[in-house]
């Protein structure tokens, strides 16, 4: 079977280390599954019921819809700002968790993986990510977790892509996600 898995990327600098490693996942997505990188979460306009209204839905928040509708799971790549979720990962689980009853996540698996310059890779950020996207309805795979320490120093001048280790512990974690789809919780 077939798995497609919407990935999220919590920093949207060019030269993100999570970006790269969401490209390693797209790269090296073990058979049957397909990561599908969502380009435009800058473009979404933080949540605001005001203009969650059909009609006046932005244009970059249907497209998200519309992505998340399509995909079976999600894989997130979260950095850590401040001890934290950032904002533009915050914002898309608030898009997709509405309109209350119909969250884009009902009952698909999601992992949260990432790195972070920090000695933990980000963990706080990737537990309170796990946090929101349960509460928002999602499957969150408890167990499936990546935090890659040191990403300034480690990734300097290797691409996760090329990262032996790395591409052993992404592929690993996507294999899990593909094994939960369909699963009943």
């Amino acid at each position: 079977m077939s798995v497609r898995i919407l990935a999220l990327v919590g920093s949207l600098r060019a030269g993100s280390h999570n970006r790269q490693l969401a490209e390693a996942a797209v790269k090296h997505a073990p058979e049957g599954a397909e990561i599908v990188l969502f380009e435009g979460l800058a473009d979404i306009p933080f949540y605001n019921e005001d203009i969650d209204v059909e009609g006046s839905v932005p244009t970059a928040a249907t497209k998200l819809r519309e992505a998340a509708g399509a995909a079976d799971a999600f894989l997130f790549f979260s950095p850590e700002y401040n001890g934290t979720i950032p904002a533009v990962l915050k914002n898309a689980i608030d898009w997709l968790s509405r309109p209350y009853g119909n969250s884009g996540f009902a009952g698909k698996p999601v992992a949260v993986v990432g790195t972070a310059f920090g000695q933990y890779g980000g963990v706080w950020a990737q537990d309170e990510a796990r946090k929101a996207v349960g509460i928002a309805g999602g499957k969150v795979l408890e167990d499936v977790k990546l935090s890659i320490p040191g990403s300034v120093t480690r990734f300097a001048e290797t691409h996760p892509a090329d990262d032996a280790e790395v591409v052993a512990q992404l592929t690993e974690v996507i294999a899990r996600i593909h094994g939960n789809v369909g699963q009943v919780a």
